[in-house]
């Protein structure tokens, strides 16, 4: 089992910025890909970035050039840097884990694919 707690959500205007971070625990030793989804109200849930154990990286179209994904294996997190954030930013976002350390393109973006789930961080943004 792999434990994963968000934290960093809050209020922020428009062009701020925001970092979440996502800690986890538990069976982590053998590695694991991270991904961040959002889901806004009445909408479905979304893909917003995802990196691998080694370092690969996928952005949504939709946050390429404002977000950026890191993660510090050292210290089992996993970080969102968001910046100049809109209002249509505004989400639950919430981390995920799969323990496939490289899986294959074609499926990071399907929720389908991750394991494990934080319990989610608001974001709002104010216009």
């Amino acid at each position: 089992q792999v434990q994963l707690v968000e934290s960093g959500g809050g209020l922020v205007q428009a062009g701020g910025s925001l970092r979440l971070s996502c800690a986890a625990s538990g069976r982590t030793e053998s590695g694991y890909t991270m991904a961040w989804f959002r889901q806004a109200p009445g909408k479905e849930r979304e893909f917003v970035a995802c990196i691998t154990w080694r370092g690969g990286i996928i952005y949504a179209d939709s946050v390429k050039g404002r977000f950026t994904i890191s993660r510090d294996n050292a210290k089992n997190t996993g970080y969102l840097q968001m910046n100049s954030l809109k209002p249509e930013d505004t989400a639950v976002y919430t981390c995920a884990s799969s323990m496939n350390r490289n899986p294959p393109y074609q499926t990071v973006r399907d929720a389908r694919t991750y394991n494990y789930w934080g319990q989610g961080t608001q974001v709002t943004v104010s216009s």
